[in-house]
């Protein structure tokens, strides 16, 4: 009898990054799936945290993403990414969601299109202030 395997949570945050990237650049699955030579659902669980991404794919996929390798690696708590608490895992998950609708997907491409990095301070200050009084 097999133990079901469950991802870990590197593979899931680094494969969230991969997904966000994506989305930031406007590229389809099947876009990405094309230019690394893959098909779409590889790249479905590569995004998932389902398929573990090596080392060369990675790059290779950094490079076709325009950012550096440790990109996908930001946000975890080192360089091991040891296991996430399940507060941060659905913080993780709503991130992605967000990134993944419309609007969310909107203002992220806009906002990295402001090169003022004060203005972009003000306007996370804003934002959290508006949040903060719901």
């Amino acid at each position: 009898m097999s133990a079901i395997r469950t991802p870990k949570p590197v593979d899931t945050h680094v494969g969230s990054r991969v997904r966000m990237r994506r989305l930031m650049l406007g590229i389809s699955q099947g876009e990405l799936a094309d230019a690394l030579h893959l098909s779409f659902q590889q790249v479905q669980k590569y995004e998932k945290g389902t398929n573990r991404i090596g080392a060369s794919r990675l790059e290779h996929i950094s490079r076709c993403l325009q950012v550096p390798v440790a990109f996908f690696f930001e946000g975890t708590s080192d360089a091991s990414a040891v296991a996430r608490s399940e507060k941060d895992m659905r913080s993780l998950a709503l991130m992605d969601d967000f990134v993944s609708s419309p609007e969310g997907l909107r203002l992220v491409q806009s906002f990295t299109q402001i090169e003022d990095a004060d203005v972009r301070r003000r306007i996370v200050d804003l934002v959290h202030a508006i949040s903060s009084k719901n």
